[in-house]
This record gives C-alpha cells, sequence and structure tokens, in this order.
C-alpha cells in the first residue's frame, strides 16, 4: 500500500531513541523527508546519520529542548528553512519521573507541565499556520494508554497526557476546515529506555528483579509480550500517511489489548 508519503516533510520531536526514532525510521522508509531532534547535538547527529543511511531519505538533525519554547520557536524555524514546509508533525516527549503524590512538588508538577503539554502545544502553534495556508497536515500525538486506565506510580504522567488528550480532541474540530487531521496514540508497555527505568525502579522498591516486574506485567497483557518501538511506529505512520484521511480527533490504543474498556 502506498502510504502516500514520499516528498512530504516530517518533524519528530525527542527522535534520538525510543519510539521517537523508529518513528522516524519508519517515516524515512515510506520516503519522506524527516528532521529529528534531542538535546544532545552528538546524539541527533549520530541518529540522523544512521537513518539517513538506513533508509536512502533525506534525514536532518536538530538540537532542541522540549521544555523550553525559545528552544521550540527556532526548531521550527530551522526545520522550515531546511525542507521548505514541516507536513507531518509527531509531538513526542520523554515522559516525567515517576512519584507519589506526598513526594512530587510544585517544580516538579511545573517541569512535568512544560515537558508533556507545552511542548506538543508549542510545537503544534508553529506548525499549523503553514498547515492551514497549504490545507494538508498531519498531526500525531505520542501518550500512553495510561489516558484511558491509569498506571500506578506516575501521577504526572497520568495526569498531564489526559490534559494533552483533550486538547487534541478539542482542537481537531477547527483544524479539520483545513484538511489538518490530529491524533493520539497511546502505546502500552513497550521496550524502551525508560520502560527499563521504570521497571528497575518498581524492582527496586519491591526487592525484586527487573526480570520479574516486567513477567507480572505482560502476564497482565493479553498479547503476553512487551511491544517492540516499531509496532508503536507502524501505526503512527498510518496515521501520518494519506490512506488516514478521515481520522481525526481519536485516540488509538496499541497497548496488546491492556485496555479493556470499549
Amino acid at each position: 500500500m502506498d502510504l502516500g508519503l514520499r516528498g512530504r516533510h516530517a518533524l519528530v520531536t525527542a527522535s534520538s531513541r525510543g519510539i521517537g526514532r523508529a518513528v522516524a525510521t519508519s517515516l524515512a522508509r515510506e520516503g519522506a523527508s524527516v528532521a529529528v531532534c534531542a538535546r544532545q547535538a552528538e546524539d541527533v547527529e549520530r541518529v540522523a546519520d544512521e537513518i539517513g543511511a538506513e533508509t536512502g531519505s533525506t534525514v536532518a538533525g536538530f538540537v532542541c529542548d522540549l521544555s523550553d519554547a525559545t528552544s521550540i520557536d527556532r526548531l521550527v524555524h530551522d526545520v522550515i528553512e531546511r525542507f521548505g514546509t514541516i507536513d507531518v508533525l509527531v509531538n513526542n516527549a520523554g515522559g516525567p519521573p515517576p512519584g507519589s503524590f506526598e513526594r512530587l512538588t510544585d517544580a516538579d508538577w511545573a517541569r512535568a507541565f512544560e515537558l508533556t503539554l507545552m511542548s506538543a502545544v508549542r510545537t503544534t502553534q508553529a506548525v499549523v499556520p503553514g498547515m492551514r495556508a497549504r490545507r494538508y497536515g498531519r498531526i500525531v500525538n505520542i501518550s500512553s494508554y495510561s489516558v484511558r486506565q491509569p498506571i500506578p506510580d506516575i501521577l504526572l504522567s497520568n495526569s498531564l497526557r489526559l490534559a494533552a488528550l483533550g486538547w487534541a480532541k478539542t482542537l481537531a474540530t477547527p483544524l479539520a476546515a483545513d484538511n489538518v487531521l490530529i491524533n493520539t496514540v497511546g502505546p502500552g508497555w513497550t521496550r524502551t529506555e525508560r520502560v527499563t527505568q521504570m521497571l528497575v525502579s518498581r524492582a527496586t522498591a519491591q526487592a525484586k528483579t527487573a526480570s520479574d516486574i516486567e513477567a507480572t506485567l505482560a502476564a497482565a497483557i493479553p498479547l503476553g509480550r512487551f511491544a517492540q518501538p516499531e509496532e508503536i511506529a507502524d501505526v503512527v505512520t498510518f496515521l501520518c500517511s494519506d490512506r488516514a484521511s478521515y481520522l481525526t480527533g481519536t485516540m488509538i490504543p496499541v497497548d496488546g489489548g491492556v485496555v479493556q474498556a470499549p
């Protein structure tokens, strides 16, 4: 199936590793030119070179701190200067740290707000005018299945990802008139560095091994295993494509069947 992504220009944030990198690779494999970004120049340059060599597509690396509004403005400006347009935006950011309600401070909440919600809001604000002018755009937000079913120990993420989902669903209606579609993907347990850190944190708290924690979690997943980042990326890539022309305002869990609610 031709997804219609050849010749499109995509920006994938927080894309030096994990799901972000898998999405950038998938889009590049479909023929899109892809901008990847991360906080460290050496990371993003290496990833851009690797994805470009693997896929044969144009991949450019940019440095950005997604918790900083000025850095986001500079990122979008530089990507447009490099590619001319941004047709596809994938909003991805590292999740906020775990923590109990009693231990979270105002500063913790403020940092999580900037990273989890405002990074997507600001990047979208910067790209939407061009998308509306061209009457074409695809925006996909990487969230978590926790927007349907809260995950223990990650109160910040559970709270602010719900806010981001409400924002995206509300924004979908006015954007639809200009053929700019915005959707959300909710990954389940996926083999990424962040998930590995969460497993280690839980194991330490419970005096168990990370393998024990993973086995318990996997047993509650109908498919019986964690996802690979590429399995999330395939769904994101479809939503970024011309084939997803009648989908907007949706949240699609990619969680192996964990969420039982209809």
